[in-house]
This record gives C-alpha cells, structure tokens and sequence, in this order.
C-alpha cells in the first residue's frame, strides 16, 4: 500500500485541527457558561474560584471571554 501524498496529509490534518479547535472552543463556552452558574450559586467569581481552587482572574477572564464572544456572535448576527 502506497502512503499517501504529502498534499492529502496535511489536508488530512488540517481539517482534523480545525475539527479538534471548534471542540475546544465549544468546551470553552460549555466551561464559560457552567461557570456563571457557578457565581449564580455562589455569589461571586472570587467565590467560586476559592470553591475550585483555581485563581480569580483565571474564572474571571474565562466569563469575560466568553460573554464578549456572545456579544459579537449577537451582533453579527443582527
């Protein structure tokens, strides 16, 4: 069996990042929106940050992010 050309492989693997960047970039927002539920919850991001052990400004860019891409998306779309 003959490999197959260079062309097709970086094909190959060009839609394959494409695919595995849109499933990370879906966790994100996933992650972002769980999150939010979590300050709803809790009260605060500093809250829920303590509650996962992880730094504030890591929850807190995490939530700026993703309602900034929502907010594009939503004008985008209009």
């Amino acid at each position: 069996m003959d490999p197959k050309p260079w062309r097709e492989r970086i094909r190959d693997e060009e839609e394959l990042l494409a695919r595995l960047n849109q499933l990370a970039s879906d966790a994100a927002d996933r992650r972002a929106e769980a999150l939010l539920d979590g300050v709803r919850e809790l009260g605060t991001i500093a809250d829920v940050a303590r509650d996962l052990g992880r730094s504030w400004t890591a929850i807190d860019k995490a939530i700026k992010k993703y309602q900034r891409k929502k907010a594009s998306d939503a004008t985008t779309t209009e």
